[in-house]
């Protein structure tokens, strides 16, 4: 079984049945939007297809592939999985599984902006891991928070198809563009429709419902030293020695377009590292 649901549909580029501004802060690390998506996405997939709940099928959900740094998707995953988990609770069934699907490599492009072939250049060029053993007899449940040109779709498929992987697999999306007459490049219409520029950043940093994802981490270490200086003199410290750790943790240090402003952090009283 490969099925797919997708809550939204984009018709139009002026036209929507969600806010392109709590998509903007959702993707900026906006935690409170990823549970409020997920609790929509979750009830309008159960109110359409409770019958594929239906199993004796343990049940796996997975967000996008990531490294160490978790992308949006991951904590849209997470709240999913907490309200299929209670839903599976009332059914008298198994919780669901956490899992993931491992990547190697990361990029400085501006993912948004590409069309399909270029987004499955890029993503073909990065390496990926999954447990088919894992996998193996269960109902897979794969969660994003937009489709536009289905290049991730396309990358899971042939990791499944390489890996042989045997399971019954669920393709999730919060939105889905249906209208291929409209530019790719609409994904970053929504991405920066309420987060525009680094007092932006610095707005949603400090929320209590803040945490870090891919996509911020990338372009706070992508700033400027005027931006960057800026930002570190709006947010705590402790919130720049985390994405110190972070960018560590995903190589980040290793790529030069972002090497300076780890370095100055790491520098400077703002790090309490070593």
């Amino acid at each position: 079984m490969n099925k797919r649901y997708s809550l939204h549909h984009i018709h139009s580029a002026d036209e929507f049945t969600f806010s392109p501004a709590e998509y903007s802060y959702f993707k900026y690390g906006d935690k409170s939007y990823a549970e409020k998506f997920a609790k929509e996405l979750f009830d309008g997939f159960i109110s359409e297809n409770a019958e594929l709940l239906n199993t004796d099928k343990e049940i796996v959900v997975l967000p996008s592939p990531y490294m160490a740094i978790p992308t949006a998707s991951n904590f849209l995953c997470f709240y999913f999985k907490k309200y299929l988990d209670y839903y599976l609770f009332q059914q008298e069934k198994k919780s669901s599984i956490l899992s993931k699907i491992n990547r190697n490599h990361t990029y400085i492009t501006d993912y948004g902006n590409l069309n399909f072939e270029d987004r499955k250049n890029l993503i073909a060029n990065d390496t990926y891991y999954i447990d088919k053993d894992f996998l193996r007899g269960k109902l897979c449940i794969f969660i994003d928070d937009i489709k536009i040109t289905g290049s991730h779709e396309y990358t899971v498929n042939r990791i499944l198809h390489e890996y042989d992987v045997e399971a019954d697999f669920i393709f999730l999306y919060y939105a889905e563009l249906q209208n291929f007459d409209l530019d790719p490049k609409i994904e970053n219409f929504f991405n920066y429709y309420a987060v525009k520029n680094v007092k932006h950043i610095a707005e949603v940093m400090n929320k209590d419902s803040f945490e870090f994802n891919t996509r911020i981490v990338k372009y706070i270490l992508g700033l400027d030293s005027s931006n960057f200086d800026y930002l570190t003199s709006k947010v705590e410290k402790e919130q720049m020695d985390l994405l110190v750790e972070l960018a560590i943790s995903n190589n980040y240090h290793l790529i030069k377009e972002y090497k300076n402003n780890i370095n100055t952090l790491t520098q400077t009283e703002l790090y309490y590292g070593y």
